[in-house]
């Protein structure tokens, strides 16, 4: 196909991890900033800043691709019955078939970089940069909004009683009931840019521009404060035993359930001050994390072996987050306009939220399994 490139290497049988198994360029000009989701079925979905979102089989071939009219930020979620949801920089949010065909358009006010989640009842629930938070039936129709005093692209989470989670510019993080109603509010000292991480007891974690890490109780008050400095977009995510890991601008930190950092941290060199991490890590079942920097690589490590277990360069900038497969692969685009795939270990960690918007459909929902 033209204009595309492939590059396949042996499959991932023997070899070591970290190794590239393949590289694709997915039409002119793509970056990517969203984290890719995987279908049941294998079929990995992205979308990148072409206007597309690109459909793969597990061996980078492209199914097909649906073209919006302006560039995709937001990361797709998968539904029950396969229906691919996500937003686009055209102020609409979409609802794509398996097959590629459109299902239905919502539009709003502005962008939607939000990254939608998905409640068990199907309901979408997104936020936009016309400072409202939405939700959508199945069937493209509004059932609610709620109006914040700023705007939202922040991607919700859906806590295991349905409540629904999500940040706000306005320097609030706001719960709401599944009927729309406000539940709580907590406010922080900076806009809230990234997107809540739930605990298996419930506990929410969150990071603000005021440079602080936050744990908040399903009731809306704090357990506890960390200054981190971190003012970038990179997202909580938890391993089996609860501790955080978050990107603090050109540092990945982890951070124990009582709020204190753990001795391990990881620093990209950023003499220049211009250097960061906003990919979200990825934990794997044996204790592996995984995360890209704006150096351009993509980084598997333990924090019991520093250094690395292994990198990869990739070519360009990664604020994209890596998606795992159950096979171990991990997925992950760059600014490089390549998405790859990488030889990993094991799938995803059993916790409650070891990937940038909870598992492998990103529904963003606590309850879903990986």
């Amino acid at each position: 196909m033209a204009g595309m490139l492939l590059l396949i290497l042996p499959p991932a049988h023997g070899g070591q991890a970290g190794e590239l198994l393949w590289s694709r360029v997915l039409g002119n000009s793509a970056a990517f900033d969203s984290s890719a989701a995987i279908a049941p079925d294998g079929t990995v979905y992205v979308t990148s800043s072409n206007a597309r979102l690109q459909a793969l089989d597990p061996s980078g071939r492209q199914k097909w691709f649906f073209r919006t009219g302006s560039d995709i930020k937001s990361s797709p979620a998968i539904g029950d019955d396969g229906t691919i949801y996500f937003g686009s920089r055209d102020r609409k949010c979409y609802a794509v078939t398996p097959e590629g065909r459109q299902k239905w358009s919502f539009r709003v006010g502005a962008w939607v970089d939000s990254s939608p989640a998905i409640g068990a009842d199907g309901t979408i629930y997104f936020g936009s940069w016309d400072n409202k938070f939405y939700a959508v039936n199945p069937e493209g129709r509004e059932r609610w909004e709620f109006a914040t005093e700023g705007p939202i692209d922040s991607s919700p989470a859906i806590g295991a009683d349905g409540t629904i989670y999500f940040g706000s510019h306005d320097k609030k993080f706001y719960a709401l009931y599944p009927d729309g109603k406000l539940k709580w509010a907590f406010e922080t000292g900076g806009a809230i840019i990234s997107s809540p991480a739930i605990a298996g007891d419930g506990t929410l974690y969150i990071t603000s521009v005021d440079g602080n890490l936050y744990a908040v109780t399903p009731e809306g008050t704090k357990k506890w404060r960390l200054h981190t400095g971190g003012v970038r977009s990179s997202s909580p995510v938890l391993d089996e035993a609860g501790q955080i890991y978050i990107g603090v601008n050109n540092c990945l930190w982890i951070v124990n359930a009582a709020g204190t950092k753990e001795k391990w941290e990881f620093c990209v060199n950023d003499e220049a001050h211009t250097l960061h991490i906003d990919s979200s890590p990825a934990i794997v079942a044996d204790g592996i994390f995984i995360f890209g920097s704006d150096q351009g690589s993509l980084y598997g490590f333990s924090a019991t072996n520093n250094p690395s277990e292994w990198s990869v360069s990739l070519g360009g900038r990664v604020t994209a987050s890596p998606t795992i497969a159950p096979d171990g692969t991990v997925y992950i685009g760059s600014n490089a306009t390549k998405f790859h795939a990488v030889r990993g270990t094991k799938g995803l960690a059993n916790s409650s939220w070891p990937k940038f918007r909870g598992n492998l459909r990103q529904t963003g929902r606590v309850s879903a399994a990986h």
